[in-house]
């Protein structure tokens, strides 16, 4: 499957704005108005729309707005039936009242932090959002776990979800297109993935913000994961059926990898590591090996058996980009001092701040290896993580799913 080029048939019976996606006029772009009186040529949306496979499109059960900007007191999710692939979204965002909107989307992904609008005043602000689905052929899928199969679970089905969130959130109207632009893949686990549900987060997550609207991040990790699983489970291979020339995949593995006992498991990983390098590059891509952040009692020991060394050691001898998270992230945890435990959620997972501090780290990261991807890299993006930005004027609007289930892995 090329996600450029894949746009399947559709069923939405309303207004739609198709832009050559497919011969057949699969839906793959659309204009949606909130307001009372809709532009012509756009979809209206009422705050009684509520989703279903058989519209199309409308607010999730539940989170229906109660005035004509789409803007109310609590967080609400639109979502809009897609095929797989990269989509330019255009929010209007403002409504009749004083308004600061947050918007994240399928599963939590940060795309636009607090944008705040005095009453009666909007503005548009553009990202970028990655779809997906498990099907890498027609005989192929990527084995996904339990968790990642609930309904609940926006990250793998056919639908694009946006989340608006904040204080008084607005939204006046919506332009969705294809949006043919580099993808930064990302394998890892838990502290990578998209977690679902508050207060587990994690720097994969907040990446998005960090970027200009003209390259889509594609979170491939999960939770519990080895690079040995990843492989296993095609995850590996979902990324590589969609990867184009100019594309990056950062690879991020180790926390669950050194559970592995036996005697060669680190000639095992490593040679994993070289595999993908290989795969990546033969396919026109950028590999780039990001070590993992150390756990909360890693601040003055290695707490990850000399995984990090190693991955260090193949970025060597395959002259492959290296974002050091591990060293960044001691560096963090120092700055932090008795704050330390503000970023953590446990002893290996981080919070809505500590992991959109490390995202910082890791766009920092990105920056010293010089990738040609740093010019994507959002505007006056400044960062060091000897001095991490204040845990006490860090704010981030909660999503509304709570779970104190742990993530897979430790």
């Amino acid at each position: 499957m090329n996600r450029h080029h894949h746009f399947l048939p559709g069923i939405i019976s309303a207004v739609l704005l198709t832009t050559g996606a497919a011969a057949w006029g699969a839906p793959s772009s659309f204009k949606f108005d909130f307001s009372n009186a809709a532009k012509a040529g756009w979809i209206h949306v009422s705050p009684t729309n509520i989703y279903s496979a058989e519209t199309g499109f409308g607010f999730e059960p539940g989170a229906a707005s109660n005035d004509s900007e789409a803007a109310s007191g609590q967080p609400f999710y639109f979502s809009a039936k897609l095929p797989e692939g990269n989509y330019r979204v255009t929010a209007e965002l403002g409504g009749t009242q004083e308004s600061t909107t947050t918007v994240k989307a399928e599963l939590r992904r940060l795309m636009l932090e607090k944008t705040h609008l005095a009453a009666g005043k909007s503005e548009s602000r553009t990202f970028i959002v990655n779809l997906r689905t498990p099907e890498i052929s027609a005989s192929n899928h990527v084995h996904l776990k339990p968790r990642e199969k609930a309904s609940e679970i926006w990250d793998w089905d056919e639908k694009l979800t946006l989340e608006f969130n904040g204080e008084h959130p607005s939204l006046r109207s919506l332009e969705i297109e294809p949006a043919r632009v580099p993808t930064v893949f990302l394998l890892g686990d838990s502290t990578v993935c998209d977690q679902p549900a508050e207060p587990w987060n994690s720097w994969g997550q907040m990446l998005p913000r960090f970027f200009k609207p003209e390259i889509a991040v594609a979170n491939h990790a999960e939770s519990g994961e080895t690079i040995a699983n990843s492989l296993r489970a095609q995850r590996f291979e979902k990324v590589f059926s969609l990867m184009q020339p100019g594309d990056y995949l950062f690879v991020q593995f180790g926390h669950n990898d050194q559970k592995d006992k036996g005697t060669n498991a680190l000639e095992t990983y490593k040679a994993n590591l070289k595999k993908v390098v290989a795969r990546t590059r033969s396919l026109g891509g950028t590999p780039v090996l990001v070590t993992s952040m150390e756990r909360k009692n890693g601040v003055e020991q290695d707490t990850l058996a000399g995984y990090p060394q190693t991955v260090r050691a193949v970025a060597k001898e395959e002259n492959c980009a290296l974002i050091d998270l591990n060293a960044l992230s001691r560096i963090f945890y120092q700055a932090l001092g008795g704050d330390l435990d503000k970023a953590f959620q446990d002893g290996t997972h981080h919070n809505n701040y500590g992991s959109y501090e490390l995202a910082k780290c890791v766009v920092l990261g990105l920056q010293q290896a010089k990738l040609p991807l740093a010019k994507f890299v959002v505007d006056n993006f400044n960062f060091d993580p000897a001095h991490p930005d204040a845990v006490a004027t860090f704010e981030m609007p909660a999503s509304p799913a709570v779970s104190s289930v742990k993530p897979l892995g430790n």
